[in-house]
């Protein structure tokens, strides 16, 4: 196993770079680029995904970087019409953007390299700085939406396999169905309609995860905040989450039950909780381990996003999105260079815990 994870682990430098250099090279073909955008703002044009897109008559959308045809006032960018050419070229110079192409992705590679991801072009902070502030909202959505869902699908599942077409079982799928019928920022809507100030009730929070005087309150006091703000989100994203898992809980474990293995133990006089537990669930919680990982990434950086824009949640998944709107480079690449490393670090772990579950699995004599 110890050579199987060194071979992992010399692997995510590799796999790392193929996906950064894939999106760099999107990002050069994508229309839109920092000095578009910042020409945009001074000019009060494209500084919407939409003027992108539509143009408005202000010429052709450029790729990043890219020039233009000179306009009729010597301009080479979209909306420089009037500005001094020296200007666009001291733009161009603190964007890197005297520089080709192969030139700036070598340079921010080595950079990477000791984890120096840069300066963001707005923000004018460093990403890593910015990346740490609006880690706390993320992992907070993420982990505990998380484990409250395999907290919630693991058992139910279970009670699902065990009581199939039982009424438990055709009650407990209506809720199932729901779950994957209903889009989650649906199930957001309602409960800040019901249950924040909508319409109905008065009780949870809009905005944040802690209060304004969160560091004034008492330790209990301030648990108790930072639950109280966490409630609604964390509920949304368990509502839209559980459902699938359940299914694959209930699935797995239907499998396993109508083995051999288990009539045999039966036979030898096994109670049914013994059968079920010691030698059922660890093989059917193979499926759900692996898919563990990619729960957690989804919460943690993409399903998210929706919810920390309509609870007013300042997270990862919001950076990410307004990062591309504004084609902040270092920012977009510094996210998906972290996003990227945490991801295949918690697939690797996903692999070492199937070893842990299931004995038998042995990654380096299927490699052999």
């Amino acid at each position: 196993m110890g050579a199987y994870i060194l071979r992992r682990l010399l692997l995510i430098p590799v796999t790392l770079f193929g996906i950064i250099l894939l999106n760099f090279i999107i990002v050069q073909i994508a229309p839109g680029g920092p000095i578009e955008q910042l020409l945009g703002d001074l000019q009060g044009i494209g500084s919407s995904a939409t003027s992108r897109i539509s143009g408005s008559g202000q010429g052709e959308t450029l790729g990043a970087g890219n020039r233009a045809n000179p306009t009729d006032s010597g301009s080479t960018y979209r909306g420089a019409r009037g500005l001094d050419p020296d200007y666009i070229a001291s733009l161009e110079k603190q964007f890197n953007f005297d520089k080709p192409a192969y030139e700036r992705f070598w340079l921010m590679m080595k950079k990477y390299a000791t984890f120096d991801l840069g300066e963001s072009f707005f923000r004018g902070r460093p990403v890593v700085d910015v990346i740490l502030e609006k880690m706390p909202v993320s992992i907070s959505l993420g982990v505990w939406s998380t484990l409250i869902i395999y907290l919630i699908s693991i058992p139910l599942g279970v009670g699902k396999a065990v009581r199939d077409g039982s009424r438990f079982d055709v009650a407990t799928s209506w809720a199932i169905i729901i779950g994957y019928a209903v889009p989650g920022f649906l199930f957001a809507i309602l409960l800040i309609v019901v249950f924040a100030g909508g319409r109905y009730l008065d009780w949870f929070p809009l905005q944040g995860i802690v209060s304004a005087n969160w560091s004034s309150l008492s330790w209990p006091d301030r648990i108790l905040d930072y639950i109280w703000h966490m409630t609604l989100p964390v509920t949304t994203l368990v509502i839209g989450g559980f459902a699938s898992l359940t299914m694959l809980t209930k699935n797995s474990f239907l499998e396993e039950i109508n083995k051999q293995y288990v009539v045999t133990a039966r036979a030898k006089g096994l109670t049914e909780g013994r059968v079920l537990y010691g030698h059922v669930f660890r093989n059917a919680m193979l499926l759900v381990v692996a898919g563990f990982p990619a729960a957690l990434v989804s919460m943690l950086f993409t399903g998210s996003v929706l919810i920390e824009v309509i609870f007013s949640l300042d997270g990862l998944g919001l950076l990410g999105f307004e990062s591309t709107l504004r084609r902040d480079y270092p920012m977009m690449f510094g996210t998906l260079y972290v996003f990227g490393l945490i991801g295949l670090l918690l697939t690797l772990i996903s692999d070492v815990t199937y070893t842990l579950i299931d004995p038998r699995i042995d990654f380096d004599k299927r490699e052999t």
